[in-house]
């Protein structure tokens, strides 16, 4: 894609750049808008996505030991994710067997090709796959399906002489359950991008009779903004519905038909990166986006800026817990920071007698398990309750307990914890100057 592929050029002149951080934040911001403009993602999308990198930008302080060009970057990943569908990971194995999928879309938007790349896909995985020709109208959709089929090690069905989609799709669904884990009906398309109306009728003739686990829309990437209207009826018309976007390597508008996609709230579940039968891989907006950028120098930044993010976030917390700003919600910012650092005894035992005061965490049994049950019983407390445990009383804990499907034993053991703690941090308050030495260790990066 000519217009994408230019961000990560862009990438490489911003962190070259000898200009101040501002003027070079303009012109990564006006080298971007070009990019995703000239890949057709839509004009007002593109606005709002780079206003909020700006603000973001000229607002937002990195944390400690990270630069502010570095931290830009990391800006420019987490806004860029959220308009090609965020953090939303497809589902791609089937929840039981055999599961039907029917794929629809217009005409050209290449569903045998995909049919057979989902039959490779699924067979490198191990299913047991049936490829179900349906598709009546287009001369010579039979022949191909049935040779991709013998290509990819699948299982065929198809009736040459009939012009029943709909029988065809009943008798090809009946005659391959018993061999197949999943079964993968190539419909016929139709003429145009505007027969909108008439694809959602066969779609839901043959949908009646066959009744898909799953009916996936087609489309070319070339149909770049106009993806947002077809996809946004097809979304309408089935709530089941997730789409494949097809021949995603060879056009400039294909950040349009993904971001449109994305903007519909629809399921973007596979995207086709080439002609060939293996050049197709699940959607994953961060990891595309990743792409990109540069995914290798990407990755190693984003690993950085989190591990630093987590550094920070760890000193606010020891911060509050020391200067008596403690409620529940530093316990959970705490339980957090055990699971991803290690206990919080391991940064904190640098300090002379701390050991003395904290409870042991081994002795509390802090062991998966139980965080997981505390994290619960704190998401299930009101605000007040957060910010003042104190007010927890029985009638209290047996609702929290309800809430968090654990005992009201449970929230007694985290609130007899959170008492515990911060008993201890009211007893290190009063030894001078271990806030000054923990955050001079902290800042020199002494996290043990």
């Amino acid at each position: 894609m000519p217009g994408l592929d230019s961000i990560k050029e862009a990438v490489r002149k911003f962190l070259r750049s000898t200009s101040t951080y501002e003027k070079a934040v303009n012109e990564f911001i006006r080298d971007l808008q070009r990019a995703l403009l000239s890949a057709d993602v839509n004009v007002r999308l593109v606005f709002q996505l780079t206003k909020s990198i700006r603000e973001r930008a000229l607002k937002e302080k990195p944390p400690p030991g990270a630069s502010r060009r570095e931290w830009f970057i990391k800006i420019v990943y987490e806004e860029l994710a959220k308009i090609f569908g965020g953090d939303r990971v497809p589902e791609t194995e089937p929840p039981y067997k055999p599961y039907i999928v029917m794929l629809v879309g217009v005409q050209g938007s290449g569903k045998t090709t995909t049919a057979a790349k989902l039959a490779y896909y699924y067979k490198k995985k191990g299913y047991r796959v049936g490829l179900v020709a349906a598709d009546t109208y287009r001369p010579g959709a039979y022949d191909q399906l049935r040779q991709l089929a013998e290509k990819v090690g699948a299982s065929f069905y198809g009736e040459p002489g009939s012009k029943d989609p709909v029988a065809i799709a009943r008798r090809g669904v009946e005659e391959l359950k018993g061999r197949s884990d999943i079964i993968i009906i190539d419909t016929a398309g139709r003429h145009g991008y505007g027969s909108e109306a008439a694809l959602l009728e066969e779609m839901k003739q043959i949908s009646d009779a066959v009744k898909p686990d799953e009916v996936v829309l087609v489309m070319d990437a070339a149909m770049g903004q106009k993806a947002y209207d077809l996809a946004k009826r097809f979304h309408e018309a089935t709530p089941i519905g997730s789409i494949i976007v097809t021949k995603l390597d060879g056009t400039a508008k294909g950040g349009g038909a993904l971001s449109a996609v994305a903007a519909t709230g629809a399921t973007l579940k596979f995207v086709g990166t080439g002609e060939k039968i293996e050049e197709i891989e699940p959607f994953r907006p961060r990891s595309f986006v990743g792409r990109l950028l540069g995914m290798g120098d990407i990755e190693a930044l984003l690993e950085r800026m989190k591990s630093l993010e987590e550094t920070a976030e760890l000193q606010k917390t020891v911060e509050d817990m020391l200067s008596g700003r403690m409620n529940m919600r530093t316990i959970y910012h705490q339980i957090k920071q055990i699971r991803r650092l290690g206990p919080l005894r391991k940064v904190l035992q640098m300090i002379p007698g701390f050991s003395l005061a904290l409870p042991d965490e081994d002795r509390l049994g802090m062991t998966e398990k139980k965080m997981e049950r505390w994290l619960a019983i704190i998401n299930s407390m009101t605000y007040e309750e957060l910010d003042k445990p104190e007010i927890i009383d029985k009638r209290r804990i047996r609702r929290i307990a309800i809430g968090s499907g654990t005992t009201p034993e449970e929230v007694k053991e985290l609130l007899d914890y959170y008492k515990q703690i911060k008993r201890a941090m009211k007893q290190l308050k009063r030894k001078k100057g271990l806030l000054a030495k923990l955050q001079r260790q902290l800042e020199a990066g002494g996290l043990g």
